[in-house]
């Protein structure tokens, strides 16, 4: 019997994914939801289990293919067999060894390819000329963290057949927030690598794997195996301070030697930042020397004092999501200014209180979410979406705010914010906010929003008009207090003035809608007894 792999559902209005990893393949035993490969969205990683216990087949789709929702990936031979629902690392061990693992084991050894099914011993290990290769080790991701599930492979240190001892580093691995450097589970011989560098991995993903020998380390910290020779393997020494392999990869790149840096590490290691700094050191350097040119003294501009950098994947994200919006929805922006005095004076006469009884200090934003939550109501379009030929509008407030973080705007979203008080509203905002610049919070709680507010204010920004969040239609923009002169009954007064900004999507929302939108929310801000009364 065969059974189809397709892939699964991807969320709310993601319709298509790529192909970034297979971690089996043709042929290869699988067992039941054991992970087959994974799929990139720009909102999340997916890992696609098996459905059935068998034998892999055709690959459909290869890495780098973009694949829609339900497209084939691959099929899954069923054997019948009782032995195909043991694990993968059972089967391994009782299957007959590959050709090609026979191939990769030969290599290491500098032996004959001679290795068949009578050749694996009673203790699981696979035997060549005499030399015990006891087990295979999976190298595996290690925990990444609290809400992190997944990193990016930045470097290895090792290639395939090179000999490692326990412990010693193989690869770094990058997430949003820190690099790991994963070690050798045991000493042996390094038989493959499964992840490349710059790939995507999800935690516990396989790395590598090492082949163990019955006899790998001796006093002098060379690689022996039984019955082998020394010269047939490649042998470590250690000697004088190790210093950080991220160091050395930085070393080897910038042109410099362990004599032209101060490590900070202990017993004087290099680490990474010590290789940057001195880098920036040289460069800075190199950027105020001067030449002479006859009698004239000459500034030598450095033409190498650029530096390029690979985008994280949530910059990347960013990056797309917003040109899409622009290419995509009509977007317009239309502007409109608050008088700040009367919800600056309410705070200031209640925040106290509030914060005495709350626990949570009370902000400008819930009168924003009010406001806008309030003029929602009354121009609906703005807070409904485009699918297709249809117009989706939604009965409920799913607020996003947009958060500056270390790593890039995220946009985590107060569900039913409609429904909210002034101090639910600002205890998710001051709880999701904290969490978004920790870089903890989870996929699903930056989806579903409908309507979303920007706060460039914060920045110092004047004036501004925001991007669409798709799908969304609308996004009001705020922006800083700034007093200004203006006319109050026929008399010029300072006030403390805001511009607003809404960008709506013209498709769907008409210059009307917007403009009125906008004076509602102006309307309850300058009167903050009206987001009391759901006036």
């Amino acid at each position: 019997m065969t059974a189809e792999v397709r892939v699964p559902t991807l969320g709310e209005s993601v319709t298509e994914a790529t192909v970034v990893n297979w971690l089996k393949k043709p042929g290869e035993v699988v067992a039941v939801d054991e992970m087959l490969c994974e799929l990139e969205t720009d909102k999340v990683t997916i890992e696609v289990p098996a459905s059935e216990s068998g034998l892999l087949g055709e690959i459909i789709a290869s890495e780098g293919s973009v694949v829609d929702v339900g497209a084939l990936l691959t099929t899954i031979v069923s054997t019948g067999d009782e032995t195909m629902k043991q694990s993968p690392q059972v089967l391994r061990t009782n299957l007959e060894p590959s050709s090609e693992l026979v191939d990769d084991l030969a290599s290491t050894l500098g032996r004959s390819k001679t290795l068949d099914s009578e050749q694996v011993s009673e203790s699981n290990g696979f035997q060549t000329n005499g030399a015990s290769l006891d087990t295979l080790k999976d190298v595996l991701v290690p925990t990444l963290g609290e809400s992190v599930t997944e990193a990016t492979v930045s470097t290895w240190y090792k290639a395939v057949g090179d000999a490692v001892l326990e412990d010693e580093i193989l690869c770094e691995l990058e997430t949003d927030k820190v690099s790991l450097e994963v070690t050798a589970p045991a000493a042996g011989f390094l038989i493959d690598i499964f992840v490349p560098e710059g790939a995507t991995v999800n935690e516990a993903a396989r790395l590598a794997v090492i082949s163990q020998r019955s006899e790998v380390i001796s006093p002098d910290n060379e690689f022996k195996a039984h019955n082998l020779d020394c010269e047939s393997i490649q042998t470590v020494v250690r000697t004088g301070t190790e210093h950080a392999p991220s160091a050395q990869k930085a070393m080897i790149d910038a042109g410099l030697s362990e004599d032209q840096i101060q490590g900070t590490g202990r017993d004087g290691r290099i680490m990474k930042e010590d290789v940057a700094e001195a880098v920036a050191a040289i460069e800075k350097q190199r950027t105020s020397s001067t030449v002479e040119v006859g009698s004239v003294t000459v500034a030598v501009e450095d033409v190498s004092r650029e530096e390029r950098i690979r985008m994280t994947r949530l910059r990347q994200t960013i990056a797309k999501r917003l040109k899409d919006a622009q290419n995509t929805a009509a977007i317009l922006t239309t502007y409109n200014e608050v008088d700040m005095a009367e919800v600056i004076s309410f705070r200031a006469q209640y925040k106290d209180q509030f914060e005495t009884k709350h626990g949570v200090r009370l902000g400008f934003m819930p009168f924003f979410a009010k406001a806008c939550c309030q003029a929602l109501k009354e121009i609906p379009e703005v807070n409904a979406e485009i699918d297709g030929t249809d117009i989706i509008f939604k009965n409920y407030v799913h607020m996003g705010i947009a958060t500056g973080t270390p790593q890039g705007l995220v946009v985590p979203v107060i569900r039913d914010a409609d429904r909210m008080g002034f101090a639910d509203i600002e205890k998710e905002i001051a709880d999701k906010g904290r969490r978004a610049r920790d870089g903890k919070l989870s996929i699903s709680e930056m989806q579903g929003g409908t309507f979303t507010i920007s706060n460039g204010g914060v920045y110092g920004s004047l004036m501004s008009s925001p991007i669409l969040n798709p799908p969304q239609s609308g996004i009001l923009g705020m922006h800083k207090i700034q007093e200004r002169p203006i006319v109050v009954e026929g008399e010029i007064k300072i006030r403390p003035m805001m511009y607003l900004a809404l960008s709506y999507d013209h498709r769907i929302v008409d210059g009307k809608g917007a403009v009125t939108f906008l004076v509602r929310v102006k309307e309850a801000l300058e009167d903050p007894r009206r987001l009391l009364l759901d006036l």
